[in-house]
């Protein structure tokens, strides 16, 4: 129970750290300090804490997921390297391959080995057919010859 209330403790802690440095913060408003501008590092952080801020940019105006006051491409470059930090492992996590285990290559060679058997059966029994086919005209061509020889013969 003691370590659910310290977990509790920090996870607000965090939060609380997390609020106090996201866009939007008066420290870098132009009109309270106008020299105070997010620089490289304040653009890493925001780009690490983009889905908090992003869920409060939900339900207030004041915190945003972007600080609009900024050095410019210093700012932009810690920014995406913030979001790359953050979201970089869990797009290589969902890319990433699977490769298939030993037992799986060889269901994989039975299925192949079982499709190419039915294919080389239903090409003998089509062989076997054309054969049969042939074999049997061979033999009403035969019996033709036969009844025409009799019949020139009957006719002589």
């Amino acid at each position: 129970m003691v370590r659910d209330y310290v977990c509790i403790g920090i996870l607000l802690v965090v939060f609380l750290i997390t609020m106090n440095c996201a866009p939007g913060n008066k420290r870098w408003d132009s009109k309270i300090n106008p020299e105070g501008r997010a620089n490289f590092w304040a653009g890493t952080w925001h780009g690490l804490i983009i889905i908090v801020t992003f869920v409060i940019s939900l339900f207030t105006s004041d915190v945003g997921i972007y600080e609009v006051n900024n050095v410019g491409w210093g700012y932009n470059l810690g920014f995406l390297i913030g979001l790359f930090f953050l979201f970089g492992p869990i797009l290589k996590a969902g890319g990433r391959k699977k490769h298939p285990a030993k037992r799986d290559w060889d269901a994989i060679g039975e299925k192949i080995e079982e499709r190419v058997r039915k294919g080389i059966r239903s090409w003998v029994d089509e062989a076997d057919r054309k054969e049969a086919k042939k074999k049997e005209w061979e033999e009403i061509a035969t019996r033709i010859e036969e009844k025409i020889k009799e019949a020139l013969k009957d006719w002589k």
